[in-house]
């Protein structure tokens, strides 16, 4: 344990800046070193760990109750892709007119939809209706 005069005097007569650590603890604990030097490593530190997290976004796949099953099956090969890229999708079925007297075949479009995902997505919010269009979301596994 060195009194703060001794550790200042260590510290200019090294050139280096005397830099509290630990405030809260008894005794609080400081270091000698450069300061500016200190700084720059630890806003390198914090840039590199942005540079590394990923920003998961939510794709939107947007069908129709009567879609063709050709149709069907490049929006699930997009599904799969976005899954695999790490994103959230969400799935918007769009009734149109008539269509909306027939919402439970949209209904079973989008259970289909959740089983052929099961593997490698789960289901965030079941499907729910918002006004003329059925919504559910999917999160990769």
């Amino acid at each position: 344990m060195v009194s703060i005069t001794e550790a200042l005097a260590r510290a200019a007569e090294a050139g280096l800046d005397l830099v509290e650590i630990s405030p809260n603890s008894a005794p609080p604990v400081c270091k000698v070193l450069d300061f500016g030097k200190y700084k720059f490593q630890s806003q390198k530190k914090a840039a590199e760990a942005r540079k590394k997290q990923k920003i998961v976004e939510i794709k939107e796949i947007k069908m129709r109750p009567n879609i063709d099953t050709h149709d069907y099956e490049v929006k699930m090969k997009a599904m799969e892709r976005f899954f695999e890229e790490g994103d959230k999708v969400k799935v918007t079925l769009r009734f149109r007119g008539r269509e909306m007297a027939h919402q439970d075949l949209g209904f079973k479009l989008l259970m289909k939809v959740k089983e052929e995902t099961l593997e490698i997505a789960k289901v965030e919010a079941e499907p729910r209706l918002e006004g003329r269009q059925m919504v559910m979301l999917l999160a990769p596994k």
